[in-house]
């Protein structure tokens, strides 16, 4: 294993957060969780993989949707124990179909969040159950 990698600061489940932002633009486009493997094959591959903490096992950004994330660098912050993950995005990076997971916004004196982003695709074309 990379000694870059083992170097982190790896949580008591051996996982990292990895913020993902978008490299021409500086748009945070989601948080995700790593473990040491996510981590080298992101590295390895040139794109962005996580570890699915509700599936158990490492992920393909893009796997379904073909809304890749290419790695244009990798960071870490003073104490090492986050990554930050600057990509190339195709597509959209959020499951909901929107360009990022951060398309909400807190509204003072309202009831719910504020739709502020735009919806690039529709999920349940794209993730359709069979």
């Amino acid at each position: 294993m990379d000694a870059q990698i083992e170097g982190l600061k790896w949580d008591a489940n051996g996982l990292v957060p990895a913020v993902i932002q978008d490299d021409k633009t500086g748009q945070v486009l989601v948080l995700f969780w790593m473990n040491k493997e996510a981590l080298a094959k992101t590295i390895e591959t040139g794109k962005v993989h996580s570890y699915s903490r509700s599936r158990g096992r490492l992920a393909l950004k893009g796997e379904t949707s073909g809304h890749f994330q290419f790695v244009k660098g990798v960071f870490t912050d003073c104490d090492k124990d986050v990554v930050l993950i600057r990509v190339e995005q195709i597509g959209a990076a959020c499951h909901e179909g929107y360009y990022s997971c951060f398309y909400r916004q807190h509204q003072s004196g309202q009831q719910d969040w504020k739709i502020v982003g735009q919806r690039v695709f529709d999920p349940h074309e794209v993730y359709e159950k069979k």
